[in-house]
């Protein structure tokens, strides 16, 4: 079993997601995402490698992966020797490709 670790910058972008949605929808939509996103990020502990491999060639030779959840891409990658898995970035894939960070 692995360990999930976010980056500061992860929850930053996630926070910044929950409270975008709280002003526009509601509480109700902000915690439905964060827990959406929360779910998938649980499952990587078991199985760390069901993401697919990011072909973003800003990040892809940094061996990342990536899940789906809704409109938001989970960037992480696998630290074998650490036994841990890093969540890196919280991507809104409505946005410029261009834009992720990591």
């Amino acid at each position: 079993m692995m360990k999930v670790i976010w980056t500061e910058l992860a929850k930053s972008q996630l926070k910044e997601a929950c409270q975008y949605y709280k002003e526009i929808a509601s509480a109700k939509v902000a915690t439905s995402i964060r827990l959406k996103v929360y779910e998938k990020t649980r499952k990587l502990s078991r199985f760390p490698e069901i993401g697919q491999k990011e072909s973003n060639p800003l990040v892809a030779s940094m061996d990342y992966r990536y899940l789906v959840s809704g409109n938001y891409k989970i960037v992480y990658r696998i630290i074998q020797e650490e036994k841990t898995v890093l969540i890196a970035a919280v991507f809104d894939t409505r946005q410029d490709p261009d834009d992720l960070l990591v």
